[in-house]
């Protein structure tokens, strides 16, 4: 008879294995997750007009841009026809239209527009992540650069 220290590790055992059995048509949790195949397009660079000072949103300055598209690459693996796939340049010109857009404070609020807009327009994208990075910034020490990284993944409405 198990100690009562381990009665509830037995339980969700029990529970992993009827849920495999039963509820997943018996196929594991990580094959019904579907692939785990990723898109990236890395070091864009445009310029914009982001910031938070007066200078920075006048004169504009560089922006690199790094995005990681989560998708299933089955499709455009068999058939070899870019119907089937994510159209890179499309993703490239919807992150140069919001970094060459409308002026935003902040970087956070650059990579949430620029993540909405590619799932909002990409059906295949299951999710993205966007970095922004400022590769000449003035904060008083030497840098290479600063940025930020959000992940979005795509919500069942």
């Amino acid at each position: 008879i198990p100690t009562k220290s381990h009665r509830p590790l037995i339980m969700l055992r029990l529970a992993t294995a009827r849920l495999g059995a039963v509820g997943t048509g018996g196929r594991s949790l990580s094959a019904l997750a579907g692939p785990r195949d990723q898109v990236h397009l890395r070091g864009l660079i445009f310029h914009g007009h982001h910031g938070v000072y007066e200078e920075e949103r006048k004169l504009g300055q560089k922006f690199r841009i790094d995005v990681t598209l989560d998708t299933c690459l089955a499709d455009a693996g068999k058939s070899d026809d870019l119907k089937d796939a994510i159209n890179y340049a499309i993703i490239y010109k919807t992150v140069e239209g919001v970094v060459t857009g409308p002026p935003a404070q902040l970087l956070e609020c650059v990579a949430e527009r620029i993540a909405s807009a590619i799932l909002s327009s990409q059906s295949r994208v299951n999710g993205v992540r966007v970095e922004v990075a400022k590769p000449h910034v003035a904060v008083g020490g030497v840098v290479e650069g600063l940025g930020i990284s959000i992940y979005r993944p795509r919500v069942a409405v």
